[in-house]
């Protein structure tokens, strides 16, 4: 009997998911050694169904092989995340072009309680729970894409970012930054307001220059300030 999966399976590809995954949300940081005994008995994989993960993995750059050593997960490279951010600017805004006009009253309904869900998450929750409810937001909003290829690629280059947590988030002010981003996009789209929702979604991939204004977030609220798309908390 055969226990390792195929490469290309659906198990094979959602064991990669996973461990890209725990490295993006910071589970396992830059520069960690990934001990495959540690990996199997982690997600309850063979040596082999690791091993090829891994392979795929580094083949992502997310991860390095060492010789004599081992797998360690890549340090932050930030030319490396210019790149991919610049990559997703013109993915995610063409996805964004071909969902306008898309949005049905249910769609609007569900991306409400998804930014919501990430609202709360940023008020109560752990760094890990933001950052799943960040991503739940995200792949809501990816579902309105007709093109699923696009939509595939649009995927799969986030998994090779680091998430907002390790790369955005520790600066003061940002996570609630991409809160309101969430609930100004579906604004957006709820008001039939195209230009402004592409905008916010190439906006909200971009890397912030600067942090948000030093106005406390909720004060923020209070008065209903205005989002702009010139900044960037995803």
């Amino acid at each position: 009997m055969v226990d390792d999966i195929s490469a290309s399976s659906p198990d094979a590809r959602a064991l990669e998911t996973a461990i890209a995954r725990d490295i993006h949300a910071g589970v396992l940081p830059p520069g960690s050694w990934l001990k495959q005994i540690a990996l199997q008995e982690r997600y309850g994989r063979s040596r082999g169904d690791v091993r090829r993960a891994l392979d795929k993995l580094v083949a992502q750059r997310l991860v390095r092989q060492v010789r004599n050593f081992g797998y360690r997960v890549r340090g932050l490279d930030d030319d490396w995340l210019v790149e991919l951010r610049q990559v997703r600017v013109i993915l995610e805004g063409a996805a964004a072009e071909m969902m306008a006009g898309r949005a049905t009253p249910a769609d609007i309904a569900r991306l409400r309680a998804l930014a919501d869900a990430f609202s709360q998450a940023v008020r109560d929750g752990s760094i890990l729970q933001q950052n799943e409810a960040n991503l739940a937001f995200h792949q809501g909003l990816l579902e309105l894409c007709p093109n699923r290829e696009l939509a595939r690629m649009i995927a799969e280059t986030r998994l090779r970012m680091p998430a907002a947590p390790l790369t955005q988030w520790y600066e003061e002010g940002w996570v609630e930054e991409s809160a309101r981003q969430h609930h100004a996009m579906v604004d957006a789209l709820a008001a039939g307001e195209h230009a402004i929702f592409c905008a916010l979604v190439r906006a909200h991939i971009r890397a912030p220059k600067q942090p948000p204004a030093s106005t406390p977030p909720t004060a923020a609220r209070r008065r209903g300030r205005k989002l702009t798309a010139t900044s960037s908390a995803d």
